[in-house]
């Protein structure tokens, strides 16, 4: 099967419309990537800097006599992992179990767990100006962890809140 000469010129033209940098042409302006995913219905995305990586959902163990928003644990090449299962944190409907969720691996200095989300989308690159933060409609918990919306209704959260939160942290009390 060959390529003719023009399909080979509209595929040509749209690889380096992809390989192109995003431009900011007003310095003011400034970016920042995320990834998107799905939790229950709703489109949210956390910025990739919060992110060590994204592993597919399998090999998980159920923790007895925890919080009900914590999943379980995973084993990650040899590192045991907390799995937050984010949509009961949040409150939010729950979806069955399938192929197509994920484990988002976030990490900073000190925290290092994952979340559960339904399924990624991609990565995109976001103008924070772009984000509106002040929001009547979300009141809940996920109003602490919000980042901001964009126009086309995109949840960003706050990783850096979510792993800087003590109530993921789940401490254990002898009570005698």
């Amino acid at each position: 099967m060959t390529i003719s000469d023009e399909a080979q010129k509209i595929l040509r033209k749209r690889a380096l419309t992809l390989s192109k940098e995003i431009s900011t042409s007003d310095e003011d302006d400034q970016y920042i990537e995320v990834t998107e995913f799905y939790l229950a219905t709703e489109w949210y995305g956390i910025e990739t800097c919060y992110i060590s990586e994204v592993h597919q959902l399998d090999d998980f163990t159920e923790l007895p006599c925890t919080p009900d928003f914590v999943f379980g644990i995973m084993n990650i090449r040899g590192e045991i992992i907390s799995v937050i299962d984010i949509k009961k944190f949040f409150g939010l409907p729950q979806r069955g179990i399938s192929d197509l969720n994920k484990v988002i691996v976030l990490k900073n200095e000190g925290m290092k767990f994952g979340i559960l989300v339904d399924e990624i989308l991609g990565v995109s690159h976001i103008s924070v100006n772009n984000l509106k933060f002040d929001l009547p409609t979300l009141t809940d918990i996920r109003s602490d962890y919000l980042m901001g919306v964009t126009i086309d209704r995109l949840t960003v959260l706050d990783g850096g809140k979510l792993l800087n939160n003590n109530r993921v942290i789940v401490h254990e009390e002898v009570s005698l």
